[in-house]
């Protein structure tokens, strides 16, 4: 029993980390297109990529990025409720 829930739990921890890097990955590549889209549509001038840099500083401390972290949190909170359930409910 508890060697199957260690595999589980690792197996889990390996697959949520591949969705987390997917997923950190993805949303990091669309603030930077809109980051890049509000460059140009605003006509501004000067170090483009600069400005892109900074924008992706401030969105590496927003909760948007923070929240991203619920990938590990909800399905193990899921599989503890479901496992209580189960077993003491």
């Amino acid at each position: 029993m508890i060697f199957a829930m260690g595999r589980l739990l690792l197996i889990l921890f390996v697959v949520l980390t591949i969705v987390y890097v997917c997923l950190s990955l993805y949303s990091r590549q669309t603030r930077r297109r809109k980051l890049e889209r509000a460059w140009e549509e605003d006509g501004m001038t000067g170090d483009k990529e600069q400005w892109v840099r900074q924008g992706l500083e401030e969105y590496d401390g927003s909760v948007r990025r923070k929240l991203i972290l619920g990938v590990y949190v909800v399905p193990v909170i899921l599989i503890a409720v479901i496992f209580y359930m189960t077993n003491f409910a």
